[in-house]
């Protein structure tokens, strides 16, 4: 077993009399993450479905809850796709508990996606920026997160990029999440003439002066500077 682990580790490949051949690259995992559909989800939250977006995009602490762990798992699992761009699967929480030891690792995390079978969750908004009510269709903002997460032009254009993709009887869910990727590009070219490379040379920050004097709406300087938070380009 461990000659044959090895081989796929460093081939990619393995073959056995017994089992056969195993090629690694039959396994993508890409294809499990677009396991669920996006288009799913855009069908139960229509243009809300840009509040989680948003959330993604900012790395806020999304908490799902549902009766049935099926449904959260699903629905969670799909989550990262809206952000495509990352790859980033470690977010997910998908199973938890509201006890204290699963809690305190949670909160550890700067963002993630965290599903519960509890609807005591909901009165927990300490664990959460967004709240989704699977069972109900109901998204809810927690107080603390209103500020960063205040809409307007930008992600109405967003949202509705999202639904005409996603109610697009001919596009997949692959296609939808495409095009959701080529958006949050756009988004990220709007950021690029307001940075800069530090002093010490080491990385990208942002100009917040710069982004400032550009007199963008105030819903869309606010996400950008948020936004630019979350990638870590601010100047410490």
């Amino acid at each position: 077993m461990m000659e044959s682990y090895i081989a796929v580790l460093t081939k990619g490949i393995c073959q056995s009399e017994e089992n056969g051949s195993f090629l690694s690259r039959d396994f993508d995992g890409r294809k499990a993450y677009l396991a669920g559909s996006i288009k799913d989800i855009v069908s139960q939250f229509g243009m809300e479905t840009v509040i989680l977006h948003t959330a993604l995009m900012l790395k806020k602490r999304i908490v799902v809850y549902h009766p049935k762990i099926e449904a959260v798992q699903e629905f969670t699992r799909t989550l990262p796709a809206l952000v495509w761009h990352r790859q980033d699967w470690t977010i997910l929480h998908s199973y938890m508990h509201l006890h204290a030891e699963e809690l305190e690792g949670l909160q550890m995390c700067t963002g993630y996606i965290a599903g519960f079978v509890e609807l005591e969750v909901s009165n927990r908004p300490d664990l959460y920026d967004v709240f989704v009510n699977l069972a109900d269709s109901e998204i809810t903002i927690a107080p603390l997160a209103k500020e960063a997460m205040t809409m307007g032009k930008l992600h109405k254009e967003i949202g509705q990029l999202i639904v005409q993709s996603a109610e697009d009887p001919e596009k997949s869910d692959s296609q939808v999440i495409q095009d959701i990727a080529l958006k949050t590009k756009e988004i990220f070219t709007h950021l690029a003439p307001f940075s800069e490379v530090s002093d010490d040379g080491g990385k990208v920050i942002l100009n917040v002066e710069a982004l400032k004097q550009q007199r963008f709406p105030p819903a869309t300087e606010n996400f950008l500077y948020h936004l630019a938070a979350a990638e870590q380009m601010l100047k410490v």
